[in-house]
């Protein structure tokens, strides 16, 4: 049976999932860094998500760290644009925190890039179907991850393509940047409720998708 395709994603409370995209450096790209830190603040004190990032012992342990892990491992496999990939290659280390094979949705034509720890880059020339089409090939009955970022998420939201989300909803107001639903089909796109578990730092809002 197959698995599901979902994306999870930290938003802030106007509806942004990252600041405008960096240039040349500036004297903004301290303050964009800041912003995205605060985003991400509620994962970062994870032990899952440490020991996965090679980070160091120790780390909280709780629901939020249960969420990470979960996330982790439901995922057989992940789907990314071609703007997360180039940003990824500079930043992740020679063992990137996937741990499945990702399919890169680019026109770029490249032989698979293999990584350690069983993380093996695929570069898909012919859209977002035929990588979903691969990706699900080899997650098995486990489920699809679309790692990002916001512009291949909602293609395959307006493709109707993406059965569930998490959104960790945090309390940082962003003013600008890039928003996760700017663009979106809403006449086709219909969201039921499945939980909602608010944390300390966040809100972990889940929905599955429906077309209306």
């Amino acid at each position: 049976m197959a698995g599901k395709v979902f994306f999870s994603v930290s938003m802030s409370l106007d509806g942004f999932i990252a600041s405008a995209p960096a240039g040349i450096a500036d004297g903004h790209s301290l303050a964009r860094m800041a912003q995205w830190m605060e985003l991400q603040q509620w994962i970062f004190p994870q032990r899952f998500f440490r020991e996965n990032l090679k980070l160091g012992e120790g780390g909280e342990e709780g629901r939020e760290n249960d969420i990470v892990r979960e996330t982790f491992e439901r995922t057989g496999a992940n789907v990314m644009g071609k703007r997360m990939f180039d940003l990824g290659e500079q930043a992740w280390p020679e063992e990137p925190p996937f741990h499945t094979p990702v399919f890169v949705v680019t026109h770029e034509k490249r032989d698979p890039w293999e990584r350690l720890g069983g993380t093996t880059f695929h570069f898909v020339n012919d859209g977002i179907e035929p990588a979903l089409d691969q990706a699900r090939e080899a997650a098995g009955d486990r489920d699809v991850r679309i790692a990002g970022g916001g512009q291949t998420i909602l293609e395959y939201v307006n493709a109707g393509l993406i059965d569930e989300f998490t959104i960790a909803l945090s309390p940082v107001l962003f003013g600008s940047g890039i928003r996760l639903f700017e663009g979106v089909d809403a006449g086709r796109v219909a969201l039921e409720p499945v939980r909602a578990e608010p944390t300390q730092r966040v809100t972990h809002l889940t929905y599955a998708v429906r077309e209306r």
